[in-house]
C-alpha cells in the first residue's frame, strides 16, 4: 500500500507547471553545488612538463600569483573560464559575446560566472534563513497549541505584537544596529518570520492533541516532549512544509531588495540583487545588465511559488475527494 507522502506525490506528479517547477529549483540548486566547477578561472587540470596539476581543488605554490590562462601546456578550463571577481578592464560594459556568454558589467567582471555565484547567495540565504524561522515557529506553535491555556494567551499575544511591526523596515534596522554582512541577513529574516509558521503549527497542534494516538501516548505515561515531538509534530509536518516553501521564494526576494538598497550581501560577493542596483546606471544601454539578474529573480521566485501551490494541492484531500 501507498503511504501518505507516497499519496501525495503522485497527486503532485500530476500537477505538470508545479513539476516544471520542481525542476527548475532543482536545477538552481545544482548550480549554486556546482559553482566553482562551472565558472572559474582556475583550470581543471594542467598538463605541463610531462607532469599533472588540478589547479582548481589544489593551490599550488609554484602557481600563486601566476595568471594560469597564460602557462604553457595542455589546460581544460570551466565552460566560463572566469572568477566572480576578475577584471577585464579591455571588456567593459560590453554585451554578451562568444567571449562573455552574458556580457561584463561596468568594472568588467563576466556577468555570467556572476550569477552562478549569485545563485549560491540566494539559495544559501533562503534555505538557512527559512530553517532558522521554521525551527523558531515550530517549538514556539508547538508549546501553544499543546498546553494551551495561558501559555497559549501569552504566545499568541507575543505573535500579534511581532505581526504588527513592518517586517522589512525592522529588517533594515536591525541591520543598521549590527552591521550587514551575509550571515546578519541569515540571522534577521530568520527572527522576524517565524509568526507564520508558529501559527501554522499552533492550529495543527489543537486539531491532533485530543486524537485517540496521542490519548493513548499520555495514558501509557509518555513525557509530553515525546508526544510532541514523536508523535504530534510529525503530523503537523505537511502544512509547514508548504509554508517553508513560499517562505523561500519569500526571503530571496527581501535578500534581493535588500541587496539592491545596498543592505544586504556586501562586495565582492555576487549577488542578484546587488548586479541588479549596479545597473541603473546603465539601464538605457547596457539592457543586458538589468533583463539577465531581474529575470533570475522573477523565475526563481515563481517556481517556489508554484511549486508550494503544487505541494498544497497535494496535501489536501478536499482537492480530490
Amino acid at each position: 500500500m501507498t503511504g501518505y507522502w507516497g499519496t501525495a506525490w503522485k497527486r503532485f506528479k500530476h500537477n505538470k507547471v508545479a513539476v516544471a517547477g520542481l525542476f527548475i529549483v532543482l536545477f538552481l540548486f545544482l548550480i549554486a553545488l556546482c559553482a566553482p566547477l562551472i565558472a572559474n578561472n582556475k583550470p581543471y587540470i594542467i598538463i605541463k612538463n610531462k607532469a599533472l596539476y588540478f589547479p582548481i581543488i589544489i593551490d599550488y605554490k609554484q602557481f600563486e600569483g601566476v595568471d594560469l590562462k597564460k602557462i604553457d601546456g595542455y589546460k581544460l578550463f570551466p565552460p566560463i573560464p572566469y572568477s566572480y571577481s576578475e577584471y577585464d578592464l579591455n571588456a567593459i560594459v560590453v554585451p554578451p559575446s562568444s567571449r562573455h556568454l552574458l556580457g561584463t558589467d561596468e568594472q568588467g567582471r563576466d556577468l555570467a560566472a556572476r550569477m552562478i555565484y549569485g545563485t549560491r547567495v540566494s539559495i544559501f540565504v533562503g534555505f538557512v534563513a527559512v530553517f532558522i524561522y521554521v525551527t523558531i515557529g515550530i517549538i514556539i506553535g508547538a508549546l501553544a497549541g499543546f498546553y494551551g491555556g495561558w501559555v497559549d494567551i501569552i504566545i499568541s499575544r507575543i505573535i500579534e505584537i511581532v505581526m504588527c511591526f513592518p517586517t522589512f523596515f525592522l529588517i533594515l534596522t536591525i541591520l543598521a544596529l549590527w552591521g550587514q554582512s551575509l550571515l546578519n541577513v541569515m540571522i534577521v529574516i530568520g527572527i522576524t518570520g517565524w509568526t507564520g509558521i508558529a501559527r501554522i503549527v499552533r492550529g495543527e497542534f489543537f486539531k491532533l492533541r485530543e486524537q485517540d494516538f496521542v490519548v493513548a501516548s499520555r495514558a501509557l505515561g509518555s513525557k509530553d516532549w515525546w508526544i510532541i515531538f514523536k508523535h504530534i509534530l510529525p503530523n503537523a509536518m505537511a502544512p509547514v512544509m508548504v509554508s517553508a516553501t513560499f517562505g523561500i521564494a519569500s526571503t530571496i526576494l527581501i535578500e534581493s531588495s535588500l541587496s539592491f538598497l545596498g543592505f544586504g550581501v556586501q562586495p565582492p560577493t555576487p549577488s542578484w540583487g546587488d548586479i541588479l542596483s549596479q545597473s541603473r546606471d546603465f539601464i538605457d544601454f547596457a539592457w543586458w545588465l538589468t533583463l539577465i539578474p531581474g529575470f533570475a529573480i522573477f523565475i526563481t521566485i515563481t517556481s517556489y511559488n508554484v511549486l508550494g501551490e503544487g505541494l498544497q494541492d497535494a496535501i489536501d484531500p478536499k482537492q480530490y475527494y
